[in-house]
This record gives C-alpha cells, structure tokens and sequence, in this order.
C-alpha cells in the first residue's frame, strides 16, 4: 500500500513537471523559426509528429483493431460511454467556470442519470431522454477568459495543442475522477482503456485523414487550430481579422482624399484667368459683357497625372480664396447692383466648375 502511494506520486510530480517543461517551452516561441507564425517551432513539432505517427502505427493502430475485432459493439459501446460521462464532469466544472449555468445544469442531469439509471454511464440515457452533451475544457475556458491561444505545439503522445491548451491540461488533469483512483494500478488501466477506446472510435477518421491530407502535418495543425477557434466561440467564431488588409479608419493626422497636381494646376490657372477677366469686365458697364467675360464650364475632364498629389482639402480652400476674392472686388466696384448679380451668377457657374465633387450642391445652391 504504502509503495502505490509513493508510485501515485511520483506519477504526479512528473506528470507537474513534464507539463512544466512544455510551458518553458512554449514561452520560448520567440525564439524559434517557423514558415507559419502560429507554428514557430515547426521543426520540432514534425519531429514529434513523426514520433507520434510510428507510435501509432506501430502500437496505438494495432491494438485498437484488434480491441476492435476481440469486443463486439455493444460493449465497446458501453465502455464509451463510460468514460464519456466521467468527462461530463469536466464539462460540467467549465461550463460553471464560463459563466454558462443553463448548460452547467444539463451537464449535471447527465451525469446525475447515467451515473444512476445508466449504470455508472455504460448506457446514455440522457442522450435518449434528449439531454444534449457539450464539449468543454479548461483550454476553451481560459479562451473565454480573453487568454491568447499562444504558438501551436505537438505534444508527445498526446498530438497537437497550443500554448493555452497546455496549461488547459493541467486544469484538465486536476478534475478528471481518474487522477484520484487508488491503486495506481486500476489507474494506468482505465487510462490505457480511455486511450485504446478514444483510438478505435477514430480508425475510420484516420483512413479518410490519410486517403485526403497531402501534408499530414499541416492538415492536422490547421484542422485543430479551426476546431479550437470554433470550440471556443460555440460555433459562431468571429471573422479573422487580416493584418495585410489597409485600415478603413484614417490615422489621426493623416492627409486626406487627394487630387492630381496638374488638374490642381489648371483649376488655379482658370481662377486667375476668371479673375482677370472680372476686373476688365468692372471697367465696362454692360452685364451682358461682364456676364460672358467669365469661362465657360467645359465638359472634358482635365487630364489626371499620377506623379504628385495634394491634399483635397488644401486645393478646395486655395480655390475658395481666388472665388472669394473676385467675388469682393465684385460687389466693391460694380457701377450697377444688374452688373453685380450678373458677375455673382457667373461666379456660382465658375466655382461649380472647379469644386471638388465632394462639396455638396445644397451648399452652393444655398449661397
């Protein structure tokens, strides 16, 4: 007795300090190199992953068909089943830790019945009596709690994770009934049983995952990665948000919309132009001439060059100067208030011309 108490822990502290080791390592992540930045240790995860593989295949696969062929169906069932609700218990810790008490309370029916009227959860009857059952983990509660999920890591034995998953399994491990069964012995057998059992309900997956992933590393990297995310949001992820993308929201300071210098340029000549033109037109008395002294709004847009820019705004406000100005020495000197409206009409013409397009209409209607 005394020496399966000192087994038990000794299996816990290594078990403590291999889970420490994989903390240091994922805090090391800057560190390393990757051709995907959720992946920086991608050379060490594909050796892991093919240390994994061979013992899959050379151990895991084997026993799970032969465990397959040796038990019929319903017991194989049955043995699901059992440890199916001995993780309800999990759940029903996460579920409560996320605040989700409804799905908490299913959780609790669950193991209450299969515990009871299932036979200590060889038979679901809370899944027959439409008690539907969740996924949940203390990885997927801290990502409910704002905690990033940190760089992707395969595990030896255990396959792929990430760096809060990682500490998710430590979690995990301290509210799995299996942890605290005495003697140690059982222990290590109900866990062998859970791994065989997990391994030969996956034998048609892995046939499928062989026949379809070209890469199977980064088949199954990615396929974990979108199921977490997915996990972790119940199925209704938000969108990815793309670094490359341009940013719709101008940075503080920044210019705004700009237009083409030349077009600028030919804008700037035509006010100096129209304002010429209205103070020959002063000396004359006659609206009509003052009238067609002004430029006609042509309908060809100015050619746009492409190798200098300024801002919309500094162009609009330099062009408003030259209107503004004529406009004054307009209302000074026109010998008659008809050569005046004739001059200020010709103005509105000419400034709706050379505005920028987005100053309204209304606002020039209006002046």
């Amino acid at each position: 007795m005394i020496r399966e108490d000192i087994m038990s822990i000794v299996f816990r502290r290594a078990t403590l300090r291999s889970a420490s080791i994989v903390l240091v390592l994922t805090c090391l992540a800057g560190c390393a190199t990757g051709t995907d930045p959720r992946d920086p240790f991608e050379p060490f995860n594909r050796g892991v992953y093919q240390f994994n593989e061979n013992l899959d295949k050379y151990l895991l696969k084997p026993v799970a068909q032969g465990y397959r062929q040796v038990l019929p169906s319903p017991v194989r069932t049955g043995v699901s089943n059992f440890f199916s609700n001995l993780n309800d218990i999990v759940v029903l810790v996460n579920n409560t830790l996320q605040g989700k008490f409804t799905l908490a309370l299913d959780d609790f029916s669950r193991v209450l019945i299969n515990s009871s009227i299932g036979l200590l959860g060889l038979i679901d009857v809370a899944s027959d009596a439409g008690i539907a059952k969740h996924d949940e983990d203390f990885g997927q509660t801290l990502g409910v709690w704002g905690m990033r999920d940190g760089p992707f890591i395969m595990l030896p034995f255990f396959g792929p994770s990430n760096g809060r998953d990682v500490v998710g399994r430590v979690g995990d491990l301290f509210t799995n009934v299996l942890f605290y069964v005495n003697p140690t012995g059982v222990q290590y057998g109900l866990y062998g049983t859970r791994v065989v059992s997990t391994r030969t309900e996956l034998l048609d997956a892995s046939n499928i995952f062989d026949t379809a992933a070209l890469d199977r590393y980064q088949f199954l990297r990615d396929a974990y990665l979108q199921r977490r995310r997915n996990l972790i949001f119940d199925g209704a992820p938000p969108p990815e948000k793309d670094d490359d993308a341009p940013s719709k929201t101008p940075q503080k300071g920044a210019a705004g919309p700009t237009v083409p210098s030349a077009a600028l340029i030919a804008g700037i000549e035509r006010a100096s132009a129209a304002k010429a033109e209205i103070t020959e037109s002063q000396r004359a008395p006659s609206a009509p001439e003052a009238t067609a002294a002004l430029p006609q709004a042509p309908r060809e847009e100015p050619q746009v060059s492409t190798e200098s820019a300024m801002p919309l705004s500094s162009a609009a406000a330099e062009l408003d100067c030259e209107a503004q100005s004529a406009s004054e020495q307009t209302r000074t000197s026109a010998p008659t208030t008809q050569s005046t409206g004739s001059t200020a009409s010709g103005l509105v013409r000419f400034w709706r011309y050379v505005q920028p397009t987005s100053v309204p209409r209304q606002t020039l209607n209006g002046s």
